[in-house]
């Protein structure tokens, strides 16, 4: 009996695979399936577990984690440049906190069991957190990065970069300025950072929620279906317009002149040039709501034109972005497809970062309702992550893992003792060094680890060094070597290594 009813569990999770149900579903009628057959064979034969891990998620070995600790240093060096603060908070919220925040995508949210008599869900992103963490310490001014993991419920297309776990790299001007002054740099910012990490072409995309607003006002959308309509219009870059208009009409209810009214505006892009334009529609310039977004956005062009960026800045009125936080200006980057000499097909990764204006957000924490106006940008690392990867790949160049600069080594037998003395020299001083766990190593053998780890110079312990009080340094590259009196190796050590 219990073997017949593990077979009809075994024939449920087929179906449920083969009809493509739910992930989660097919999830959980597995764990039961594991579960009944561990029954079934008792104590002595325990069913074989899986070695995975879970779905949407990676682990970073050695080479992975030298590429993406390249990518952060860029970023983080960057968002002090600018003169952010950093901050963490905690990996769960209570689930009230991210609850309402994120429009249609609040489905995605993790719930935890309830432990302790708190509900808890693990943090979406890093801006929620940020304006519960401003509200809670009544701060009003604060220009800060928080890099840290962030959890999202979602199908993910792991080839592109897009996971269940992932990290974000956020920066955001919190506190009351002039218009568009700190949302200009967070604009300078994502060029910055894109240009350095020199990931190949790019555009800004950027658009204004109130002028999205006042065109669906303008083109007979219900108030009721602004947010809705809006996270349709967010798919226009994955999307036809057709796809798109058929959601709006199908499944969203909006009248089909509305949509061709939509379809009309949302399918521009351009400059100052387009902004005008627009200042001077019939329709929009008598929406309140339209004409300060274009008022703003005539300013914020006017700002980029002095940092020089506006040559990968595009005013886009397709641009939405979901999330139901955002109050003013938003914008994307994208980066633009492009062939590459060693991949057949292009590295298509879509938006790898995006932000925006959100000045209620830290409104709705604060008991009193006190609103703190917010700017930010968050940096999609993990795409970025997989182009740097892929190019890598690609070029076949040889990562480095460790930043070691020496290996202690011995000529002959019997210097263990001598080695570590002299790799504990280095260690106090600073010196990043290493020597093999053996005690009578071969020369050979310690010189090729160097060159098998990219480690560019060796120390040789020999007797007849010892004697005369000083040190062979090997230069792995050049295979030349110099006799370094003792008490200037660390010296001599630091001055090669800003030259390898």
């Amino acid at each position: 009996a219990e073997e017949a009813a593990v077979r009809v569990q075994a024939e449920t999770v087929r179906r449920l695979k083969q009809d493509k149900a739910d992930p989660d579903e097919i999830a959980k009628e597995v764990a039961k399936l594991l579960e009944m057959k561990a029954q079934l064979e008792g104590d002595e034969g325990k069913h074989k577990f899986v070695l995975k891990t879970p779905k949407g998620t990676r682990d970073f070995g050695p080479k992975e984690m030298a590429i993406r600790e390249r990518a952060f240093k860029a970023i983080i060096s960057c968002f002090k440049r600018h003169g952010a603060e950093v901050i963490d908070t905690p990996v769960f919220e209570l689930k009230e906190t991210l609850t309402g925040k994120y429009g249609e995508d609040s489905k995605l949210i993790y719930d935890l069991k309830d432990q302790g008599g708190e509900l808890l869900s693990l943090r979406y992103d890093l801006t929620v957190p940020f304006a519960r963490y401003l509200a809670m310490n009544k701060i009003t001014n604060i220009k800060r990065y928080h890099i840290a993991k962030v959890y999202r419920r979602d199908n993910p297309a792991m080839t592109r970069g897009r996971y269940r776990e992932f990290y974000q790299c956020d920066f955001d001007i919190a506190g009351q300025f002039d218009p568009m002054i700190p949302d200009a740099e967070c604009l300078k910012i994502v060029h910055e950072i894109l240009s350095d990490l020199q990931l190949g072409d790019f555009v800004i995309k950027v658009n204004d929620r109130r002028i999205l607003d006042g065109m669906f006002a303008v083109c007979g959308v219900p108030d009721s279906k602004f947010r809705t309509i809006c996270s349709s219009v967010d798919k226009l870059d994955k999307v036809p317009w057709e796809e798109v208009r058929s959601e709006m009409v199908g499944e969203k209810g909006l009248s089909p002149e509305a949509a061709d009214r939509i379809g009309e505006y949302v399918q521009l892009h351009g400059g100052l040039d387009l902004i005008d334009r627009l200042l001077q529609d019939p329709q929009l310039s008598q929406n309140k709501l339209a004409k300060e977004g274009l008022g703003d956005m005539k300013l914020l062009f006017e700002y980029l034109t002095l940092f020089g960026i506006t040559g990968k800045i595009s005013f886009d009125l397709s641009l939405a972005r979901g999330l139901d936080y955002y109050t003013g200006v938003i914008f994307e980057a994208v980066l633009l497809q492009q062939e590459n000499e060693h991949v057949e097909e292009p590295v298509s990764v879509g938006s790898v970062a995006g932000g925006g204006r959100y000045d209620g957000l830290v409104g709705m924490f604060d008991p009193k309702g006190r609103k703190v106006p917010c700017v930010g940008v968050s940096i999609g690392i993990e795409r970025i992550f997989s182009i740097l990867e892929q190019r890598l790949e690609a070029a076949e160049e040889k990562i480095r893992t460790t930043e070691t600069q020496v290996l202690v080594a011995s000529a002959q037998k019997k210097l263990l003792e001598e080695r570590l003395k002299l790799i504990s020299e280095l260690w106090d001083a600073g010196i990043k060094a290493e020597m093999l766990y053996k005690k009578n190593p071969k020369l050979l053998n310690q010189l090729q680890y160097c060159e098998d780890t990219g480690i560019p110079l060796v120390a040789i312990v020999g007797e007849q060094e010892l004697k005369d009080g000083v040190v062979k340094l090997r230069i792995v590259a050049t295979r030349e070597e110099v006799n370094v009196r003792r008490e200037s190796l660390v010296e001599e050590i630091r001055i090669r290594t800003n030259q390898c």
